[in-house]
């Protein structure tokens, strides 16, 4: 799944490939996925987008948008993998760009993402979000970060405060596992239990650990657009599930939670 490392990355390497390029057709999907997402019928993106040619890719949140210079975007995110093609043929997928120096870039769907071409003016509101959310990197990070954490409920756990309801857009259950693992914190701890110096742990191992995933081009778990993985290897993950926690040697555990999977050291993440 994408998160903001992975976007970051994707961004780069479009800009890199495909700045200037002309788009010569727009393929529809080869087979409808049920949670793949478009905002108007598949089949009109080739007549919005022919001719049109990209001049800027942008990675912010879980999105990556893919700017052409007819005022058009087109937004992928977390769910939507990404690969350019050379001289070669995918049988499936749910979007196909092809472009003047006869590469393509195709669209294909894990369990669900979203395919949508805009305008800058879109209303979607996990879009909207990530757009404006208040980088990690800058200097008003750490009063947002005390404000959100503040306001949370008692009953929020650690992997809630930062996955869900959009309060960190681009952090998702991949980034948390090594943040959570690096603060010394359990995924399923109550964040109103943190003390002082624990809450610093978690701003300070925020920052680092996303800081690293975007030098290494991402996560080792994820791909990018040549579909080859991040260089930034996971602590926890289903990479290192069963082996040794770097820092005691104890077993990495896996468990559900919220719907999802969290990965932790017993030892170093105690509830």
């Amino acid at each position: 799944m994408i998160e903001l490392p992975e976007a970051l990355n994707l961004a780069k390497q479009l800009r890199s490939e495909l700045m200037n390029r002309q788009v010569t057709a727009v393929m529809p999907p080869t087979k409808l996925h049920k949670f793949c997402f478009f905002n108007k019928e598949p089949a009109l993106y080739h007549n919005d987008l022919v001719n049109a040619k990209v001049v800027d890719a942008e990675g912010f949140g879980i999105y990556v948008d893919l700017v052409f210079d007819n005022g058009l975007r087109l937004s992928f995110n977390d769910g939507i993998h990404c690969r350019l093609l050379v001289d070669s043929q995918l049988e499936n997928y749910q979007l196909l760009i092809k472009f003047d120096d006869e590469r393509s870039l195709a669209f294909s769907v894990g369990m669900y993402g979203a395919l949508l071409l805009h305008d800058d003016h879109f209303g979607d509101e996990y879009y909207k979000a990530s757009r404006s959310a208040t980088s990690l990197f800058s200097d008003e990070f750490p009063k947002r970060y005390y404000e959100i954490l503040d306001a949370s409920k008692n009953s929020l756990s650690a992997k809630a405060f930062l996955a869900t309801e959009q309060r960190f857009p681009g952090i998702g259950n991949g980034m948390i596992q090594d943040i959570l693992y690096v603060a010394g914190i359990h995924p399923k701890r109550k964040v109103h239990t943190l003390a002082t110096i624990e809450k610093r742990a978690l701003l300070e191992s925020m920052i680092r650990i996303a800081a690293e995933m975007i030098e290494k081009g991402g996560r080792d778990t994820e791909k990018d657009l040549y579909g080859v993985p991040g260089s930034y290897r996971t602590k926890m993950s289903k990479n290192t599930l069963g082996s040794p926690c770097e820092k005691c040697s104890d077993i990495i555990v896996k468990e559900s939670f919220m719907g999802g999977s969290v990965y932790y050291c017993p030892s170093c993440q105690k509830i």
